[in-house]
């Protein structure tokens, strides 16, 4: 393996290159940014050098996105039009004033998150989301948990959605599943891996090999979820 830099379009590239039994050139980041490029024995550097600049821009977005990623929580403001995740996907806030509202609630119609609040405040719009956020939380994990039943004998004695820090689930001794409410903020098929990883406790409290045979046989592209979550949990936030 060998230390590389390489200069196009104003950038400046820093790079691992290690030759490989493979027969095309992959790269690869870590979570803090550093990049490989595994190539195939023999491989030309200036062939190496060729495929990164027809891959320049999507490497530059990788790693500004590492960048947010590692400069903490999305920062919000409450304003038209800032976007907020919502089943994986991003969607404005339309922020409507009504002195006759007697519960500030947010209504999403398909394309935005409409929010209204009877005083315009910060506060109570953000307040406002995180209750939409629960809610729908609430009713998305019951509802994958019901349609994912059938591959368990036993069932939950509970389902919380909590405001952890640290966890997007856990499951409990007494099979008492507690689900982060931001996972509302993810696609459908990452809030259901999320679930059926806490059923699977359910059977194994551990993290032993049992349980991920499981959880693979429930959902043998789980890694890809993990990822997901690892990839985007900087901006799930409001």
């Amino acid at each position: 393996m060998k230390d590389m830099i390489h200069t196009f379009a104003g950038d400046t590239l820093h790079f691992q290159l290690r030759y490989k039994n493979r027969t095309s050139i992959g790269i690869y980041f870590d979570r803090f940014g550093t990049i490989e490029v595994q190539a195939p024995r023999g491989t030309s550097d200036e062939t190496v050098l060729r495929l990164l600049e027809e891959k320049w821009d999507v490497i530059q977005e990788r790693l500004q996105e590492v960048k947010r990623r590692m400069d903490g929580p999305e920062e919000k403001v409450y304003e038209e039009g800032e976007p907020f995740l919502y089943l994986g996907g991003s969607f404005p806030i339309r922020i409507d004033e009504d002195a006759t509202v007697t519960q500030d609630r947010v209504v999403f119609d398909g394309k935005t998150l409409r929010i209204k609040v009877k005083t315009l405040d910060d506060d109570k719009v953000q307040q406002a989301l995180k209750r939409f956020y629960y809610q729908k939380c609430k009713a998305l994990v019951e509802k994958s948990v019901a349609a994912h039943q059938k591959n368990f004998k036993m069932k939950p004695r509970s389902i919380r959605i909590s405001d952890s820090q640290t966890t997007w689930g856990t499951c409990d001794s007494n099979r008492q599943l507690t689900f982060n409410w931001k996972l509302a903020m993810a696609p459908q098929e990452v809030i259901d891996y999320v679930v059926i990883h806490e059923m699977c406790h359910m059977v194994h409290l551990n993290h032993d090999r049992s349980f991920w045979r499981l959880v693979g046989k429930l959902m043998p592209d789980y890694k890809e979820k993990e990822k997901w979550l690892a990839s985007s949990s900087w901006k799930m936030t409001i």
